[in-house]
């Protein structure tokens, strides 16, 4: 059995006012994030092939996903995260029996010393580049096309750009090539719309969103590629708009998700051509536990009374 759940695919009455709405809810995963479906892929992959211990780079959700695979599994786990780490995160990675190292004021910072810190009988987990883990993620979709109609279009969060990796891989071996992706980012973490603009890679001088698991300061190669070879569009999104949507999210669906998945659900309410002529969206509700519910209302009324 894989170390993920088959997460519901539902219809969101409070979302369905113009057009149907359907939920992904990736945040109920174990960890809290669709990110254990391609941490455990790789993780399990790993272990057969002989490693002894898993170390990760994270700026959080992938960090807590690795923690959770190597209890399960009964493999050591070392987890680096950058300084822009919550407390929170820190905490649940030392909760599930990580070891934690914080360094780096940057996840770029946090990977480099990761990579140095491993060893010959170690499996390095990248959060989000990687096969392995684009074809764990892609079984979301799996799950979408035996629960639920065909969408029109999907709608995501996107920082380093293995879940829109994975969510592609997914829509093309489940013969939904034609379905166009929004891919969504907040200003200030946003080197995915930089790089889809540019036609190639572009990394940001630095981070100032808030939305801090979407901060990689510069997307995946195959993001980029695999975005050339289907129809994928961006958004961006302020960071007052994400929190204001994640809120929304929680008091409508009794769900709490972070910022960076906010960005997504966001979309809905700001508006794009992609999602004003489908008649049926499928929202990747992507998870994350580093918000919770107390400091997402606390960064909303900071962010309303800011303007």
């Amino acid at each position: 059995m894989p170390l993920h759940i088959r997460t519901p695919y539902l219809r969101s009455s409070p979302l369905s006012q113009h057009q149907d709405v359907w939920l992904k809810l990736e945040a109920l995963q174990p960890c809290g994030s669709f990110k254990l479906r391609g941490v455990g892929a790789l993780c399990e992959a790993r272990l057969a092939q002989g490693a002894r211990g898993f170390i990760s780079s994270s700026g959080g959700n992938a960090g807590i996903a690795a923690a959770y695979a190597g209890r399960a599994l009964g493999v050591p786990v070392r987890v680096v995260v950058p300084e822009t780490t919550s407390a929170r995160a820190r905490q649940i990675i030392l909760d599930t029996g990580a070891q934690l190292t914080v360094h780096g004021r940057h996840w770029a910072e946090a990977h480099a010393l990761a990579e140095e810190l491993t060893g010959p009988q170690d499996a390095f987990v990248h959060p989000f580049d990687g096969p392995l883990l684009w074809q764990g993620h892609a079984s979301l979709v799996d799950e979408m096309a035996e629960q639920g109609p065909q969408p029109d279009v999907v709608l995501l969060s996107v920082g380093g750009g293995g879940l829109l990796c994975g969510v592609l891989e997914g829509l093309w071996r489940n013969g939904w090539s034609d379905v166009p992706v929004l891919a969504v980012e907040t200003a200030g973490a946003d080197s995915f719309a930089a790089s889809l603009k540019a036609g190639h890679p572009v990394a940001l001088p630095q981070i100032t969103s808030i939305a801090t698991t979407l901060g990689a300061k510069q997307p995946c190669d195959e993001a980029v590629r695999r975005a050339q070879r289907h129809p994928v569009q961006s958004l961006v999104v302020s960071d007052a708009q994400a929190v204001a949507a994640a809120v929304r999210f929680m008091d409508d669906h009794r769900l709490v998700v972070e910022p960076a998945c906010g960005a997504a659900l966001a979309a809905l309410a700001k508006g794009h051509p992609l999602l004003d002529a489908a008649r049926s969206i499928a929202v990747v509700v992507c998870g994350g536990v580093t918000t919770p519910d107390t400091e997402l209302r606390a960064l909303h009324a900071r962010l309303s009374a800011a303007g």
